[in-house]
């Protein structure tokens, strides 16, 4: 807990919700029976999936998504809510963590710092690469619009032999099995079917679904159970191929492994809460 930070004592929370911008949570504080514990403000640099921003959608020169100062939250309005939260996206070392205790949050949600560890449950190969290539200037993180079957935006790191490659993707049998992103519909007869864009597109089309709900659609059931090692055999030796998510900012790398080398999860803890613990013990 920092000083000063949040709304008072904290509880240990039954539900947070992850929330893009104030005015989420502030819909769901309104009523006692969408009201969480807390929220988790997670910001668009932020890994896995996001919220696209405000506006016309717009993409860059490498195909990440444009965000602009409409989608930057606004922490003082969080405060004034009354409940604790986390801010979450790039917040990676003691600076954004006393940063966001002065914004009067109760702490920060780090993901990228563990999933880069040497505890980590991601393929050893694959975080050696993400390592190495972040560290040479390599490394592209995109927010792809298109990737997720949830059609929320989703952080997709440019590795070969992933899915983010296009031979890679193009060269993958376009399969659905885990059904885990699948979402409910009602059939012809009036019976409840399940369907996925990232599923075969004929089998989404003949299921009441459009071409244009799976153009460019990634399986990330099975891409992601791939990346950490746990890819499915098909016929003829063929393992699917992964898909590997992370936050847009990995400057602390160049900190925490400078040379490249593994780290452990307590070296991103003492990260993260260098010199916070004496100040939190300074007098007053």
């Amino acid at each position: 807990m920092l000083r000063g930070a949040g709304p008072g004592p904290l509880r240990r929370p039954r539900v947070l919700a992850i929330v893009s911008l104030p005015a989420l949570a502030a819909y769901l504080n309104r009523d006692e029976e969408t009201r969480p514990d807390g929220s988790v403000v997670e910001g668009y640099s932020a890994g896995g999936h996001s919220a696209p921003p405000r506006g016309p959608l717009r993409l860059d020169e490498r195909g990440d998504l444009v965000y602009g100062p409409r989608d930057a939250p606004d922490f003082t309005r969080m405060a004034a809510l009354g409940l604790p939260f986390w801010i979450a996206g790039g917040q990676c070392g003691s600076d954004q963590v006393r940063r966001a205790g002065v914004a009067g949050a109760a702490g920060v949600q780090v993901g990228s710092v563990f999933a880069l560890c040497e505890e980590s449950g991601l393929e050893g190969g694959l975080r050696r690469e993400l390592i190495e290539r972040e560290l040479a200037g390599e490394l592209t993180v995109r927010n792809d619009p298109a990737a997720s079957p949830t059609s929320f935006p989703f952080k997709v790191a440019d590795l070969p032999g992933t899915l983010a490659d296009a031979g890679t993707s193009a060269a993958r049998n376009r399969v659905g099995d885990l059904g885990h992103l699948r979402t409910l519909y009602r059939t012809d007869r009036g019976a409840i079917g399940y369907r996925c864009p990232a599923e075969p597109a004929a089998a989404h089309v003949r299921k009441g679904g459009t071409l244009e709900e799976a153009e460019g659609r990634q399986c990330l059931c099975n891409g992601l159970l791939a990346a950490v090692g746990l890819g499915r055999r098909r016929p003829r030796g063929v393992v699917e191929p992964p898909v590997v998510t992370t936050g847009q900012d990995l400057g602390f790398l160049r900190h925490i492994a400078p040379d490249g080398g593994e780290y452990s999860a307590e070296a991103g803890v003492r990260r993260l809460s260098a010199g916070l613990v004496e100040e939190a013990l300074a007098p007053v």
